[in-house]
């Protein structure tokens, strides 16, 4: 066969590849759009409007009726601030410009201490604070609070809300900060005083400690306020966030280590029994969902900072990506499971938990597609993990009768089918989120 002929026929195989690709692009986006609009934002909205005694409900049935228990959380409201506001934004729909508008005044004179400063964590449906033995403040309560209200000061300009978030900011800042050891305490009492581990504390208790959820979320929140309010402080305080996540929360294996004591040492059971482990997994475990989405939050951070080791933040992230792929992705069906383990027995991780959570499946989806842009011909093939990704979740997360998304995957947990589509941890921001990124990615791919 001539090369010219050779050429030819190369170039036609690249052409119908190119093509599929496309294709698949474009009916994914299709999917996402209508996942987005009608079996998202509007099961959501307006139903979760608490028109009586301001702010969002917070429990939904599966078949998307109001539930019973409605305590309201800031991190849910402040959630359903974040999404109101950008579906405001991103649609130019103003119906949602309002609901926002309703979410921000119970925060405003609900939620925040107007006595002490700073969010409570948990109030009645009515707006009462509620009085248990949880702290009644938290660094990632109010982290979520500052997120909601950047959001919705970019959507409305309601300079009110930017000052709230300011405050929240100086708040975390005067009780939260470590000056120290840096980073943030999490857990706070009414006047905003750290509050500290000692020997009183049971052993399974996150309670003193400090913690990678937190952490991130404030990087998150800080990042949003940032592009609105350039503040000097506001960016070394980013910046602090974002080395100490890299450069110590990491491990050196590339995975979150998740709790950890006041001078930032790690909390590990890895020497004791496995028993023992199990006992406090919540603690101490490999959580690859929260590794995926760190690596976003890391690079959306450092982009913000427009920081010279941009890439160098993009390597430790992508390592993450491929630790989570390599160790915690289901090759069976596709999606990533609960969490890992490395003990010190065995020569690989072992999956310790393989249930599959909404959320880490949402981000994994905008993760993927990130790691695409930057590496498109890795032998991870992030494209390709991203379309199985997305199969798996219109198989085992999308409810096609009642709409919305399932907390668990059927595949591990089918009674998850009848369950809550809202409760306190579960509104629309993982899913919301991601689908809107992961939209504007592919809307842009086929526009080349």
């Amino acid at each position: 066969m001539k090369l010219c002929t050779i050429l030819i026929a190369l170039f036609a195989v690249l052409q119908t590849g190119a093509q599929e690709t496309t294709n698949i692009d474009s009916q994914i986006l299709e999917q996402m759009k209508f996942q987005t609009t009608s079996e998202l934002i509007e099961k959501w909205y307006p139903l979760v409007i608490d028109s009586t005694d301001g702010g969002y409900f917070t429990t939904i049935t599966h078949d998307f009726k109001l539930g019973e228990d409605q305590e309201k959380m800031v991190v849910t409201q402040a959630r359903h601030l974040w999404v109101t506001s950008q579906v405001a934004l991103h649609y130019k729909d103003t119906r949602f410009l309002s609901y926002a508008a309703h979410g921000f005044a119970f925060l405003k004179s609900k939620m925040w201490d107007h006595k002490n400063g700073g969010f409570y964590d948990f109030v009645d449906k009515q707006g009462r604070i509620i009085k248990n033995d949880k702290p009644q403040k938290t660094a990632y309560g109010n982290a979520f609070a500052i997120y909601g209200l950047a959001a919705y000061f970019k959507a409305s300009g309601n300079h009110e809300a930017l000052a709230l978030a300011k405050e929240t900011f100086h708040w975390l800042e005067q009780h939260s900060h470590d000056k120290v050891h840096k980073g943030y305490y999490q857990s706070l009492e009414l006047d905003g005083t750290p509050i500290k581990r000692d020997d009183s504390f049971l052993s399974t208790s996150a309670l003193g400690y400090k913690d990678q959820n937190s952490s991130i979320h404030l990087l998150e929140a800080f990042t949003e306020l940032y592009h609105l309010w350039p503040n000097e402080l506001l960016k070394q305080r980013l910046e602090e966030l974002l080395l100490l996540i890299r450069d110590t929360i990491v491990h050196q294996d590339h995975y979150m280590n998740l709790f950890f004591t006041e001078n930032w040492t790690p909390v590990s059971f890895k020497n004791t029994s496995r028993e023992n482990i199990q006992k406090h997994y919540y603690l101490d475990h490999v959580s690859f969902g929260h590794d995926v989405e760190t690596a976003y939050l890391m690079l959306e951070a450092s982009e913000a900072l427009q920081r010279k080791d941009h890439h160098i933040t993009l390597d430790v992230g992508k390592a993450m990506v491929d630790h989570s792929l390599e160790n915690g992705w289901d090759t069976a069906l596709g999606g990533l499971f609960d969490g890992g383990y490395y003990f010190n027995d065995a020569s690989n991780i072992e999956i310790v938990n393989a249930d599959k959570n909404w959320w880490s499946q949402a981000e994994a989806l905008n993760t993927l597609l990130i790691m695409d842009a930057h590496f498109p011909h890795d032998a991870h093939d992030y494209k390709k993990r991203f379309v199985e990704l997305w199969s798996y979740i219109d198989t085992y997360f999308l409810d096609h009768t009642y709409g919305g998304w399932y907390e668990w995957g059927l595949d591990r947990r089918p009674e998850s089918k009848n369950g809550d589509k809202g409760h306190i941890w579960k509104a629309t921001y993982h899913h919301f989120r991601a689908l809107v990124n992961c939209m504007q990615r592919l809307e842009a791919s086929l526009e080349k």
